[in-house]
């Protein structure tokens, strides 16, 4: 009986010894396999935090699990990632939902594949001792945008429509990454149109400002991963996996913008030291950008088609096109 017993277990030993070896071998395979190449165009500097998903996607290793390995390379303002990526100078980029839009009016062939946020990317964001409580309350005054070919430019635009004011009732002044903020905690400007961070920016200078999502007063999508219609068809997989880690880390944000705080601090060398701030702006991103009523990286089609509207009445595009063409639910898992 001890002998018969002896070797079922040297069999089951063997066994579980050649299952082990086998594994180790598959993991060992995976290791080596190269991982492949994806250039990210981003709309701005790769510190500015509204690119903290990709960042840390990138840093807790969810894009290498996927098999992708991402350079970033900054360009000036989102249709411009949109130019770049239809001309074959990137695979995927960073930019506004609405950014398709605007570019595919004019002959660019670019989508939007995952939307990060149910809420507006851009904020108006007000000095309080200038008194602005409405959209009315700009006339005259001088508002801040990254630049003019900037998707903040026409979300102002739309800002100012809701009031019945034009471009010409105030001053509105291209400022770049830096100036954008910058000019508004010295007074130079009143308000500035762009992401929570900058707000944040300011406030650490000692100025008190209000924050109010765009969407109080002209249609808006949050920051969104584009590609052209040429990658979309061609390597779909690979815009699939760099969507799903980047909602991966989308999502650890929303559920524990202290912990995602702490990792985004490790991992971007120039926000040592600036904990409380990071924390400040992604608790905001957590609670007033990313969440949303439907599965995180969906598009509303219904506000794709009142976004396209609004463009329409203010004259940034001059067709409207087919909607279904401006962006695709079909890397959303």
């Amino acid at each position: 009986m001890k002998t018969g017993i002896v070797k079922v277990l040297t069999r089951a030993s063997r066994t579980l010894a050649t299952l082990t070896a086998l594994a180790a071998a598959s993991l060992n395979v995976h290791a080596q396999t190269p991982l492949k190449d994806v250039t990210f165009l981003l709309a701005a500097p790769p510190g500015e935090l509204a690119f903290a998903p990709f960042m840390l996607a990138d840093s807790k290793g969810y894009y290498a699990k996927e098999g992708l390995r991402v350079r970033w390379v900054a360009v000036h303002g989102g249709a411009d990632v949109g130019k770049q990526l239809a001309a074959g100078n990137g695979d995927l980029g960073d930019a506004l939902g609405d950014t398709p839009i605007i570019l595919r009016a004019n002959g660019i062939d670019v989508k939007a594949v995952a939307l990060l946020g149910g809420h507006p990317l851009h904020q108006l964001i007000t000095r309080d001792d200038r008194h602005i409580a409405r959209a009315a309350d700009l006339k005259g005054k001088t508002l801040s945008v990254m630049s003019y070919e900037d998707t903040s430019y026409f979300v102002t635009l739309g800002i100012l429509g809701s009031a019945q004011l034009t471009r010409t009732d105030l001053q509105v002044h291209a400022g770049g990454p830096s100036g954008v903020w910058q000019d508004v905690a010295t007074g130079k400007s009143d308000a500035l149109v762009g992401t929570p961070e900058w707000g944040a920016d300011v406030e650490a200078t000692g100025v008190k400002v209000t924050y109010r999502p765009t969407d109080q007063f002209t249609p808006g999508m949050g920051q969104a991963i584009i590609a052209s219609d040429r990658e979309i068809a061609s390597d779909p997989e690979t815009v699939r996996k760099f969507v799903r880690a980047t909602l991966h880390a989308m999502n650890d944000i929303q559920q524990d913008p202290q912990a995602s705080a702490k990792e985004y601090v490790a991992a971007v060398p120039s926000y040592s030291g600036k904990l409380d701030f990071v924390t400040k702006v992604l608790s905001y991103y957590a609670k007033s950008v990313f969440p949303g009523p439907l599965r995180p990286g969906e598009f509303d089609r219904a506000i794709v088609e009142k976004v396209q509207s609004a463009y329409l009445d203010e004259k940034v595009v001059r067709a409207a096109q087919p909607v279904d063409s401006l962006f695709t639910n079909r890397f959303i898992q």
